[in-house]
């Protein structure tokens, strides 16, 4: 995610921790089994996610009226019981539920706040898939506050349709699912609307049509994708498709109205990142690249939406190559708790002075060092422990930044030799995965051969302005 200009002026909030979902005490059932829990247990949304179950696969079905901005939609969830439950739980936010099914058959189901606690007709053993269908409505709300920027995120109305960009803990606001990136899932997402418009997701395009008045599209994902970086968006878009010259496909659309307003050519900075970041990072780990440009002035940030970021209006470069860095780092290899959010944003951040770089521009370390240097020791900046910026400063500038100078920082202490091993080695090892600090600590002493254990105390561990070496 990138933040705008505005957004760097967000005003910090206090962060609010909650307790961790291993508080939740779960009382057996008779003859075995236990309900599920209602979350995960991450430190900052203790609530999303589901315990008791793997989500493998979700099958979506949205049909949206851009009109009174009802959204109608029809979602089965295959997973697999990791206990033997007797009821489980679903994130989904506001929409009203009209049936719940669990392998074909009609199932309980309440609300619980944010939570809908589905309780099958016959206990679900420990080992075994389940098929969950959930048929449901209502307008969705987008969500707003401080984390985001102080920006609306969501579910998001346009003139023409709507803008949707999840991250962290909306995309409960339009489908049911296991909402926390720790369960990652493949997608079949099915859109339909008004006939004229275009619905934009994940993956491929597996087919689309009209009937009647409505327009159909069909999109694939078949690489596990955490749920904030599903997306249905629909508008009037100019489509353009092709391969990048390292010939993965690429798929931009743009809405009509933001055309000749870029002062960037998006397709092609699209391929020519794509087919950069590649060689630098590990190859491309998505079927399909891309962008969803939108006229959504409103929404203060872009998103990296997997396989096509999405872009509430492209600013600059910078941005695009942003967003197709978080390809690798936030969507393959995904966060293991939001607390380790730097791992994606740090390493985005970093991959802009990387492509500066690249094109001549000035060197990372002189980019990294200047950045630095504005920022005095004095600084609000400096006091945001980067490994655990708590909730509702979780896109804090020194997230971005910080973590960015760490990565420069490290480069120096290990080398350029070790230090771009790393980086493919980390997206290699922990491919479609979830992935921790430690986890990145572990292998970069691995890969380097040296001691960092001090290095990254006082780099993500600490705060305070940390001594250039």
């Amino acid at each position: 995610m990138a933040l705008s200009r505005s957004a760097r002026r967000t005003s910090r909030l206090l962060a609010l921790a909650t307790a961790a979902a291993s508080a939740f005490t779960i009382a057996a059932a008779p003859g075995g089994g236990s309900p599920g829990a209602p979350g995960i247990g991450d430190p900052y949304f203790p609530d999303l996610g589901n315990g008791g179950f793997d989500a493998l696969h979700y099958d979506l079905g949205v049909s949206y009226n851009p009109d009174s901005g009802r959204l109608d939609g029809r979602t089965t969830v295959t997973a697999r019981a990791t206990q033997t439950l007797t009821s489980f739980d679903l994130d989904l936010q506001k929409l009203t539920v009209d049936s719940v099914r669990v392998d074909g058959r009609p199932a309980d189901f309440t609300r619980n706040g944010d939570e809908l606690v589905v309780t099958p007709r016959h206990k679900l053993r420990k080992g075994t898939e389940f098929e969950v269908t959930v048929v449901y409505g209502g307008v969705p709300v987008a969500m707003t506050g401080p984390i985001v920027f102080g920006s609306d995120y969501g579910w998001m109305k346009t003139k023409d349709g709507v803008f949707v960009a999840c991250e962290p803990n909306a995309a409960s606001t339009w489908f049911p699912s296991s909402d926390h990136p720790s369960d990652k899932a493949t997608y079949d997402i099915r859109i339909d609307a008004p006939e004229g418009l275009t619905g934009v997701s994940n993956g491929r395009l597996v087919s689309s049509y009209d009937r009647g008045d409505r327009s159909y599209f069909h999109w694939r994902e078949n690489r596990p994708m955490a749920t904030y970086l599903a997306t249905a968006t629909i508008g009037k878009f100019d489509v353009k498709t092709g391969k990048t010259p390292a010939g993965t496909p690429i798929y931009v659309a743009i809405d009509p109205v933001l055309q000749g307003q870029n002062q960037v050519d998006v397709y092609a900075v699209t391929a020519e990142a794509t087919d950069y970041w590649s060689k630098l990072f590990g190859p491309y780990p998505f079927e399909e690249t891309g962008a969803i440009v939108d006229d959504m002035p409103q929404a203060g940030f872009s998103l990296e939406v997997q396989s096509k970021p999405a872009y509430s209006a492209v600013r600059n470069e910078t941005t695009i190559v942003h967003e197709l860095a978080h390809q690798w780092f936030g969507d393959s290899v995904s966060v293991a708790q939001w607390k380790d959010i730097w791992l994606n944003e740090g390493f985005a951040s970093y991959a802009q002075w990387l492509w500066e770089e690249h094109k001549g521009r000035g060197t990372a370390h002189d980019l990294a060092l200047a950045y630095y240097n504005s920022k005095p020791a004095t600084d609000a900046f400096w006091q945001t422990q980067v490994a655990d910026p708590q909730r509702d400063t979780m896109f804090v500038n020194a997230v971005y930044r910080r973590g960015a100078l760490t990565l420069q920082a490290l480069r120096e202490r290990i080398g350029d030799d070790a230090f771009f091993k790393l980086l493919p080695a980390w997206t290699k090892l922990h491919r479609y995965q979830n992935a921790n600090t430690a986890d990145f600590i572990r292998l970069a002493e691995k890969v380097s051969g040296q001691q960092l254990e001090d290095f990254f105390r006082t780099w993500v561990y600490t705060t305070g302005k940390p001594a250039w070496s």
